[in-house]
């Protein structure tokens, strides 16, 4: 089902007269509102500590519980890119972030409460003040540092963080000539 079909009604006059306009829009033909279903803004870091382990998470929540992750989530209104992964950082992990560097974007979609939420996660290389204070909160169930050569992408629950893991274990692996 596509997340529009969801929307019954105007958001700005509350007719039922809320017609698909495209496959990105609604369109009422009573107070002429066109209603554009866009992605969402969201946060993925990578940190890597002082022995060059990458933080690895398991997520406590669905979607996709008791999979692996990297700290991260949806970037409030107002937020930059990088107050958005500072904060989920903190949240996630405890951990200080000094510096967000951004790499790339993917894009996804993530079910959540039976909604199907299309995300643009924005991936970012995270340095954190001190690698040592690591705690596991706010929806995630557990974390840890792993070494690199031991990364499975295949063990990634959401689809855009399992291809981020496989393109940065893939340009850490050229840039070090492994």
């Amino acid at each position: 089902m596509h997340p529009l079909e969801l929307f019954k009604y105007c958001p700005k006059c509350g007719s039922s007269h809320f017609e698909i306009h495209n496959e990105k829009s609604k369109h009422c033909t009573d107070c002429g509102f066109t209603y554009y279903f866009n992605s969402s803004a969201a946060t993925v870091a990578f940190i890597l500590n002082h022995r060059n382990e990458l933080l690895v998470c398991r997520r406590g929540k669905e979607p996709a519980k008791g999979t692996l992750d990297l700290p991260g989530g949806f970037i409030d209104m107002y937020e930059t890119g990088e107050e958005g992964v500072t904060r989920e950082v903190r949240e996630e992990t405890g951990l200080e972030v000094t510096n967000a560097r951004y790499l790339f974007s993917l894009p996804n979609t993530y079910l959540y409460s039976g909604f199907l939420v299309h995300t643009l996660d924005l991936f970012f290389v995270c340095t954190v003040k001190n690698d040592d204070c690591l705690q596991a909160m706010d929806d995630v169930a557990a974390s840890s540092w792993v070494p690199l050569d031991k990364i499975d992408p295949g063990a990634f629950g959401l689809d855009s963080v399992r291809t981020g893991i496989q393109r940065f274990l893939d340009t850490y692996r050229k840039s070090c000539n492994l």
